[in-house]
């Protein structure tokens, strides 16, 4: 498999393809002025979904975007884009809540975080770097189907241990009809795809036009653990969200095939379902509660 570019350089590319490198060493790209910026708009995630303290959270994102416009153009309209789906995300709760109502609410707001800056992004910028390749480089490498295998073994063995032991899984709704079951179902996955949608071929693919791949990396995974730790992912969590998160990234850089990110996340996903439903119904597995 062949490596990646080491640093990713601002310019159109089409949308079958990932965001290309910039010329120049890491380290220099790295220390750049531009990294502050990006560190303020991904940081301020962490203060909008994870410690929730939401006007702070606001204030680093605009002072982030106001040192991106004074450093790089093209960086702050990457960076705005980012922002603008973070704001969208922050109107609502995050908080699992499988009522119709919240569902539907979810459905419009998270949709609307991926869509509206793909729009801007495409029709306002005139650019076609954030895109959606759903094949990437063909079939599937007998690597790739191993590595679906390992993934299968460790969500069996990480996951049961750290929703149980934690008591994590109480921060979903406990389910005990078959109505409700079906939403829980629905509703893990469908988060599931969109942080794909989001996180990496967004926040992630725009990131890369200005920093090396590791560094791009890094800060969409700061913006990825925090959402998902208002989603439930909370005490000892990140130390599981965070390679997660790190190993997505790296896969869809080497990939550029989101049915691959996806299928690995959504095999995840049905082990986190599983052991949602098993820790709040254990009779239902001949398991005394």
């Amino acid at each position: 498999m062949p490596p990646a570019p080491a640093v990713c350089k601002a310019e159109r590319v089409q949308p079958a393809s990932v965001a290309p490198s910039p010329s120049g060493g890491d380290v220099r790209a790295a220390l750049s002025w531009k990294l502050l910026p990006a560190i303020l708009v991904c940081g301020s995630a962490v203060l909008l979904f994870g410690v929730q303290i939401a006007l702070a959270g606001y204030a680093v994102l605009l002072l982030g975007l106001g040192v991106a416009w004074l450093v790089d153009r093209a960086l702050f309209r990457d960076l705005l884009l980012i922002a603008v789906g973070l704001v969208i995300i922050s109107t609502i709760s995050l908080e699992a809540n499988i009522d119709y109502p919240n569902m539907a609410l979810f459905a419009v707001v998270l949709s609307s975080a991926v869509a509206v800056p793909f729009v801007i992004h495409r029709f306002v910028f005139r650019e076609r770097v954030i895109a959606f390749p759903w094949r990437g480089r063909g079939r599937w490498t007998r690597a790739q189907w191993i590595y679906i295998g390992a993934v299968v073994v460790m969500a069996i063995v990480l996951l049961p241990f750290y929703f149980i032991s934690s008591g994590a899984y109480q921060n979903w709704p406990a389910v005990h009809e078959p109505d409700a079951v079906i939403r829980l179902f629905i509703g893990v996955n469908a988060v599931g795809i969109w942080d794909e949608l989001f996180f990496i071929c967004t926040v992630f693919t725009l990131l890369c036009r200005h920093f090396p791949v590791w560094l791009a990396n890094l800060l969409q995974a700061t913006v990825f653990v925090s959402f998902l730790w208002e989603l439930g992912y909370q005490s000892w969590g990140p130390l599981l969200t965070i390679p997660f998160a790190l190993v997505q990234g790296a896969i869809f850089r080497m990939t550029r095939s989101l049915s691959y990110v996806v299928t690995v996340h959504l095999l995840f996903d049905l082990v986190v379902f599983l052991v949602i439903v098993y820790a709040h119904n254990p009779e239902w597995f001949g398991v005394a509660g």
